[in-house]
C-alpha cells in the first residue's frame, strides 16, 4: 500500500516539473541560438553589470585621447555610424544574458539605420522635405546630418530630473557671457520645443538631464577670491548621491546617458566631484579645452554667446549686404589674457592700418562696427580656449581667424569648419597679415556665403526654431547617445 502511494507521489511530482525541465531546456537553446553560443552569466548581482559601447565622434583633428579611465568601466566599442559620425572602432562584443528590448533602443536602432542609409545619398536634394533648406558645403556629410536632425526631431526624448531648488537647480543665467547655459535649461523646462523632446516617464527617455547651474553655483555658494571650488563640488556631489539613490538609471549605465551643461569656465572643473560625471556622463561645456579633459568622444562644445542684454543686438541680427565693402583686412579688440593674447598684440598692436587690433578699444568707436568692416575678425583664446567672439563674427559674417590650442570647436562633429573660417598657428601671428591675403578673392567670397548658411546654428532664438544653437546642442547630446548601444534591457 505504501509502495503504491509513493508510486503514485513520484509520478505526481514528474508530472508537476516536467513542464518546468522542458522550459528550461528550451530557454537555454533559445539563448545559445540567439547569442551565437557565447553567453555569459554572472554568479551574483552585483557582477551582473551593462555593456556598451562609448561614442567616438571623429573630428578635424588630430589629437590624441587616452581611453585608459574607460576600462575601469567594461566599457567596449561599437561599430553604429559611417564617418564622420564615428571612427572604426573595435569589434569584439561580449553577450550578457538576453532581455526584452527597451523601446527607446529599438528606436535608436531605426534612427542608426536611416542614418547609414541616408549617408550614402549622393544627392541632397532627395532628402529634404518640407520646404528645408541646407548648404551642403559646410557640413561633413550633409545627408548624415539631415537625416539624424530629422531622427531627433522624430524620436529622441530626455527626462529632466526635478529634484534641486531654484535658483541652483531648474534656473540658470540668460544674458551676458554665461547666456547659453540658463537659456538652455529654460528651453528644456518651460519652452515649447523643450516640451516636444521632454518625457515625464524615465522608462522611455534616452538621455537624463541633470539642471543644475555652475553659474549660479559660483554666485550663491562660492567665497570670492578664495579660488576655492569644493562648495561647487559639494553641492554637485549631493546632488548625484540624491538622484543615483532615488532614481535606478545612473548606476545602470555608470551615467554614460546622462549630461549636464555648463558655460562657466569652472564647469569643466567642478564636474570633478564625481568620477562618473568626470569620466563617463555627457558634459556640455564651453570650456571645450582637450588638454583639460575635455574629450569629444562623449562630451560637447558649447557655443559661447555673450547677449548683455539677453538679446542678439539688430546691427548683428541685419549685417550690411554681401557686397557692402569692408576697408579692413582684420580686427581685434580685448584684454590681455591667457598666453595668446600677449603674442598677437605684441606683434599687431598698432602695426599695421590694415589689422586693427587694439588691447581695448576706444568709447568713442563701436565694437561691432569695426566688425561689420572687416574682412577677418580675429579670435585668439583668452584665459579659457572659447570666446564669444567666434559666434560675433559668424552673426556679422565677418570670416573667424581662430588662434588656439586644444580648442574643440563647436558642432565640429558635423560642421566643417575650414568652409567658414580659418586656423592660424599661435607659431604663425608674426605672419598675420601674410596668410589673410594670400587667401584669394573666390575663396574669400565661398567663406563668406558659407558663414550666411551656418548661422541659423548658432542663433538663440526665443522661442527656439529648427536648426537654432538649442536644437544643436541637443543634436549633439542625442549624436552621442545614439553611439552610445545599451546592449541590457533595465526595468
Amino acid at each position: 500500500m505504501k509502495s503504491t502511494r509513493y508510486g503514485k507521489l513520484v509520478a505526481y511530482v514528474a508530472m508537476a516539473i516536467a513542464p518546468v525541465i522542458i522550459f528550461t531546456i528550451v530557454v537555454v537553446v533559445f539563448l545559445i541560438v540567439f547569442s551565437g553560443g557565447d553567453v555569459t552569466y554572472s554568479s551574483t548581482s552585483s557582477d551582473f553589470r551593462p555593456e556598451f559601447s562609448i561614442p567616438i565622434v571623429r573630428l578635424q583633428s588630430n589629437l590624441n585621447f587616452s581611453r585608459q579611465h574607460y576600462d575601469r568601466y567594461n566599457l567596449r566599442t561599437e561599430i553604429l555610424l559611417k564617418p564622420p559620425l564615428r571612427s572604426v572602432l573595435n569589434r569584439n562584443r561580449t553577450f550578457v544574458r538576453p532581455r526584452q528590448q527597451r523601446q527607446p533602443e529599438i528606436e535608436l536602432s531605426r534612427a542608426r539605420a536611416a542614418i547609414r542609409k541616408a549617408a550614402s545619398v549622393g544627392n541632397l536634394s532627395q532628402l529634404l522635405r518640407n520646404g528645408d533648406v541646407l548648404s551642403g558645403d559646410i557640413y561633413h556629410n550633409p545627408g548624415e546630418f539631415y537625416q539624424s536632425y530629422i531622427e531627433m526631431e522624430k524620436r529622441f526624448k530626455v527626462y529632466v530630473y526635478e529634484e534641486g531648488e531654484v535658483p541652483i537647480v531648474h534656473d540658470g543665467p540668460c544674458k551676458d557671457i554665461y547666456t547659453t547655459e540658463g537659456r538652455f535649461i529654460q528651453e528644456m523646462e518651460h519652452g515649447k520645443t523643450g516640451h516636444s523632446f521632454r518625457t515625464k516617464d524615465a522608462n522611455k527617455a534616452h538621455v537624463y538631464f541633470m539642471p543644475f547651474s555652475i553659474t549660479w553655483m559660483v554666485k550663491y555658494l562660492y567665497k570670492p577670491n578664495t579660488y576655492d571650488l569644493t562648495p561647487l563640488q559639494q553641492f554637485i556631489s549631493d546632488y548625484i548621491r540624491v538622484i543615483s539613490t532615488k532614481h535606478s538609471f545612473w548606476n545602470k549605465t555608470h551615467a554614460a546617458d546622462h549630461f549636464m551643461l555648463s558655460c562657466h569656465d569652472w564647469g569643466p572643473h567642478a564636474t570633478k566631484a564625481n568620477p562618473g560625471l568626470y569620466n563617463t556622463s555627457i558634459r556640455v561645456l564651453c570650456n571645450a579645452n582637450s588638454s583639460e579633459g575635455f574629450d569629444p568622444r562623449k562630451d560637447v562644445s558649447l557655443p559661447e554667446i555673450n547677449l548683455r542684454s539677453g538679446n542678439i543686438p539688430i546691427s548683428l541680427i541685419t549685417p550690411p549686404p554681401p557686397s557692402s565693402l569692408r576697408p579692413h583686412l582684420a580686427f581685434f579688440a580685448g584684454g590681455v589674457h591667457g598666453p595668446i593674447r600677449p603674442v598677437l598684440l605684441n606683434h599687431w598692436k598698432g602695426r599695421d592700418p590694415d589689422l586693427q587690433v587694439y588691447e581695448y578699444l576706444p568709447k568713442n568707436l563701436d565694437y561691432y562696427s569695426f566688425m561689420l568692416a572687416s574682412k577677418f575678425c580675429l579670435c585668439p583664446s583668452g584665459y579659457e580656449v572659447a570666446s564669444p567672439r567666434i559666434v560675433e563674427a559668424i552673426y556679422t559674417e565677418c570670416v573667424p581667424v581662430i588662434i588656439s590650442e586644444h580648442y574643440v570647436l563647436p558642432f565640429s562633429d558635423v560642421l566643417k569648419w575650414e568652409a567658414f573660417s580659418i586656423h592660424v598657428k599661435v607659431s604663425e601671428v608674426s605672419k598675420l597679415k601674410d596668410i589673410l591675403t594670400s587667401v584669394p578673392e573666390d575663396k574669400y567670397l565661398r567663406l563668406k556665403r558659407n558663414l550666411r548658411a551656418v548661422k541659423r546654428h548658432f542663433v538663440l532664438n526665443q522661442p527656439a526654431e529648427r536648426f537654432d544653437v538649442y536644437h544643436m546642442i541637443l543634436h549633439s547630446v542625442w549624436l552621442r547617445r545614439l553611439n552610445l548601444k545599451v546592449e541590457q534591457n533595465f526595468l
